[in-house]
């Protein structure tokens, strides 16, 4: 389906993998020029490579750090000057953090909080004055649904989500006069990388596949883990002019998991 983006410029940052891989190619499928960053120079390369070989838009990539506001500055900066412009923000950079209560350290915290809630807050301040300067400015913060429906054995990124959760809402009532849409897609459990660390650590003796499939049955109404490009569907489409009426929600994009009352 074409939304009518071609041209459009974005910025995805941690997209050398799972969801901002699928959302930077998701948009370049669409036509619009994409901007990706994630910390590690050489895996940064190595995704621009490939996106650039399948897609219809033009793609720039820089490492940076999100958590770095002179480094978000300095990226924000480059997308620009690479494209022309900036439309869109899509904020993916962070992760699950695992873990209970008492099982989290000051240090953990802090690390959870900066990836998620500051990184969103750098890139946000960074690329306001050019969203204020586009025909049609979108923010999509991905964030998890532990936002509304928090799991204490994710302790932490239930807290932060949370936090993520009200800048949205926020950032959308402030910036809704100046035209700019801000959305959140609120994920549960998507095939990505980052699940091996956590079977590693629950039951490294099981077979991962195994784990995987226990863990979507019991948790998900739909009985099995999402696909990176059911994510990247919905983040496009909150990109569009099919989204012009729609700011300050969250969509679950989790097969029903965390349902709310």
């Amino acid at each position: 389906m074409r939304l009518g983006l071609e041209g459009r410029r974005a910025l995805v940052t941690g997209a050398t993998k799972g969801i901002g891989f699928a959302v930077a190619q998701e948009l370049l499928r669409e036509g619009v020029d994409v901007t990706i960053c994630a910390r590690t120079p050489a895996e940064v390369d190595a995704a621009a490579e490939r996106l650039a070989a399948d897609g219809d838009g033009r793609v720039h990539a820089r490492a940076c750090d999100v958590t770095d506001a002179e480094q978000v500055r300095a990226l924000v900066a480059a997308a620009v000057a690479a494209h022309g412009g900036l439309d869109i923000v899509v904020n993916n950079a962070g992760g699950a953090t695992a873990g209970s209560f008492e099982e989290l350290s000051n240090e953990a915290w802090q690390r959870d909080i900066e990836i998620k809630l500051f990184a969103q807050l750098n890139v946000v301040r960074e690329a306001l004055p050019h969203l204020k300067k586009s025909v049609a400015p979108r923010v999509v913060n991905i964030g998890a649904v532990y936002a509304r429906n928090p799991d204490a054995s994710f302790f932490a990124s239930s807290v932060t989500r949370a936090a993520c959760h009200n800048l949205t809402k926020v950032l959308a009532q402030e910036y809704g006069p100046a035209g700019i849409l801000v959305n959140a897609v609120n994920v549960g459990l998507i095939a990505t990388p980052q699940w091996d660390s956590l079977w590693q650590r629950k039951a490294p003796d099981q077979p991962r596949e195994e784990f995987l499939d226990q863990l979507a049955a019991r948790e998900i109404p739909l009985g099995r883990f999402g696909d990176v490009a059911e994510v990247s569907a919905v983040v496009a489409f909150l990109a569009s002019d099919r989204a012009s009426y729609i700011t300050g929600t969250a969509i679950d994009v989790a097969g029903g998991l965390g349902r709310s009352a």
